[in-house]
């Protein structure tokens, strides 16, 4: 199969994009797909949610924007067989300031991961804003995935990053496509959970997937104990949703 790299994008912060990256991630490694995932979150919460300690984050995101370091030096493995990982430090947060006078600095993350030919999946996990390094991840990717938390405000910000996707396409990278609105934190119990998704889907269509990812308390406890929700309750419904979201994603491959 052709290599697959998806942004993990919203600008927003606390909509389940992590924990997207990291559960789809590791849905596609069970069926056989070699993965990588890059935390280019200066956070570092995908790189916690694999378990993976400050101390043991030696190369970084960091050293893949800033410095000329082998890429394969600073890709690591996990605790999941078929999935290996870039993780993250606070020290990212000063990669923006580092990429602020170099020329062609939308491109260093795309000419920086082009000899990772290895992996079927590439997964950037971008933190909660629009910046240079979101750009960077927009550029280098095929295609991108937006969490879409079901609040009120939330089609208002999804306008403003279709925007940009949509300028970074024209500009910068033509093969840019939209992967899907994924919606999560979904909670049955209120209206405005179906009002919201009735509203993202007239306005967006096919791009919304089918799957929907539910407010799971097991989806929330996996983290703290660095792992995936499937490794720490394969059954709960967390984990089944990330898993049809995977088959989903397949599916529309095949389609294609």
């Amino acid at each position: 199969m052709k290599q697959k790299i998806i942004a993990v994008v919203n600008q927003k912060g606390g909509v389940g994009k992590t924990t997207t990256a990291v559960n789809l991630a590791t849905a596609l490694s069970a069926i056989d797909h070699k993965v990588l995932l890059i935390d280019l979150d200066s956070q570092g919460n995908a790189s916690s949610g694999f378990g993976i300690d400050q101390k043991n984050r030696k190369l970084t995101t960091y050293d893949l924007i800033s410095t000329d370091t082998d890429v394969l030096e600073i890709v690591k493995p996990t605790i999941i067989p078929n999935i290996d990982i870039i993780t993250a430090t606070v020290d990212l947060s000063g990669a923006e300031l580092s990429l602020v006078n170099k020329s062609s600095r939308e491109y260093i993350l795309k000419d920086r991961i082009e000899p990772l030919k290895k992996y079927d999946y590439i997964f950037i996990d971008c933190p909660p804003s629009l910046s240079i390094l979101t750009i960077n991840a927009l550029v280098a990717s095929s295609s991108v995935l937006i969490p879409l938390q079901c609040e009120f405000y939330a089609l208002e910000g999804l306008t403003h990053l279709l925007n940009t996707v949509e300028l970074v396409k024209k500009r910068l990278n033509p093969t840019l496509e939209i992967e899907g609105v994924l919606l999560t934190m979904y909670d049955r119990r209120y209206n405005l959970t179906a009002q919201v998704e009735e509203d993202v889907r007239n306005y967006l269509g096919k791009l919304v997937f089918n799957t929907i990812i539910p407010r799971n308390v097991r989806v929330s406890e996996a983290p703290s104990y660095g792992k995936p929700v499937m490794m720490y309750d394969l059954k709960c419904l967390g984990s089944m949703a990330y898993i049809q979201l995977a088959k989903e994603i397949l599916e529309r491959e095949k389609s294609l």
